[in-house]
This record gives C-alpha cells, structure tokens and sequence, in this order.
C-alpha cells in the first residue's frame, strides 16, 4: 500500500544514503533516478535532479505515476515546472500555494520551491518530513546545488511556492484513490 506517510520515510532513507551527481573523485549513484527518465543521462541531469529525486522517493513508495503524465505541459516530472503542471491540472492531486495560511503540510507532501538556486520560479522541490511551527523538515535531492541529497530544515518562508499532496494509494491509470489509508 503506497501512503504519504511510507513516502516521507523512504524520502528520509533516500536523502540519507546519500545520492550524489558527478563528484570529483567519486561515481555517481544517481543512476536509479535518471533510469525513470528514457529521454535523460546522468551527464545532463547532473546538478539538475532535485524533481528526479522527488519522482524516485515516489515509485520506491509505491505510488503509479508515468515519467511524463499528460497533464505535465511544461516538462516531465524530472523538472519541478511538470510536478507543479500535473498536480494543478489532475483534479486527483492537491495543490496548495505556500503562503495559504489553512494549509497545514505533512509528512511525504511535496514542497515546490522560488528562487532557492537560480532566482527563477520552481527552481527546487522536496518532501516534506515533519511539519515545525515555523518550519518543515525535507529530503531534497542536489541540495545547495552541490548535487548531493540531504536531509534539510527550511523556514516556512517567501521561498515556498506551493504544497502538493498526493492522495494515498494513487494509480495515475485509475480512476479513484484511497485518501484515508494511512
């Protein structure tokens, strides 16, 4: 049974590990990300695979999501632009703006990112572990842009874009899902 909740501990485990792109001295293990990926290679994924990451965490999880859903207008789900497109355009999926003061995240929702990296709209996402009054706890992939996973706290800030919640045992080829599986 794939849950939020069982997506925030292989996320954690995954952040953990830790992945890493192309290092000095050092082979990647990113390959498992960017397998998901047909179109992809490791050279042009490195210091790029945050979104990879997250869709990694999510098959591991157990959840049935395509590369490249129909509803992602901007990219595949290996760019943070496809999480935000899928979830705003599949009625399955929750999205909230980071600044909607009734929203309260949980473990293994997904947190999009503004001007973390690159000073760009959706230039980084994780998942969340753990909510804090002022902050979350995250696993994120390539973090600070030095292309290793970790396990972060972010202030709940100008910084969040945007919340997206899967639904408990999501089958992207079925019609229905069970939100209350725990």
């Amino acid at each position: 049974m794939c849950t939020r909740k069982r997506l925030a501990e292989d996320a954690r485990a995954a952040a953990q590990k830790p992945y890493h792109g192309i290092l000095e001295n050092n082979d990647t293990n990113i390959q498992p990300m960017i397998d998901l990926f047909p179109k992809w290679n490791v050279k042009e994924a490195d210091k790029k695979w945050c979104a990879a990451f997250v869709y990694y965490c999510c098959i591991e999880a157990g959840f049935k999501i395509p590369y490249s859903p129909k509803e992602c207008v901007s990219c595949s789900l290996a760019g943070c632009g496809g999480w935000e497109d899928f979830a705003i355009n599949d009625k399955r999926m929750e999205y909230y703006f980071g600044n909607d003061t009734t929203f309260v995240p949980e473990a293994g929702d997904i947190v999009l990112y503004d001007r973390v990296f690159i000073n760009a709209e959706h230039d980084h996402i994780g998942i969340v572990l753990e909510n804090m009054i002022d902050s979350i706890m995250v696993a994120e992939g390539n973090t600070y842009h030095d292309n290793i996973s970790r396990v972060l706290i972010r202030k709940k800030d100008e910084h969040i874009r945007a919340y997206i919640r899967i639904p408990n045992n999501f089958d992207y080829f079925k019609c229905n899902t069970d939100a209350s599986a725990d």
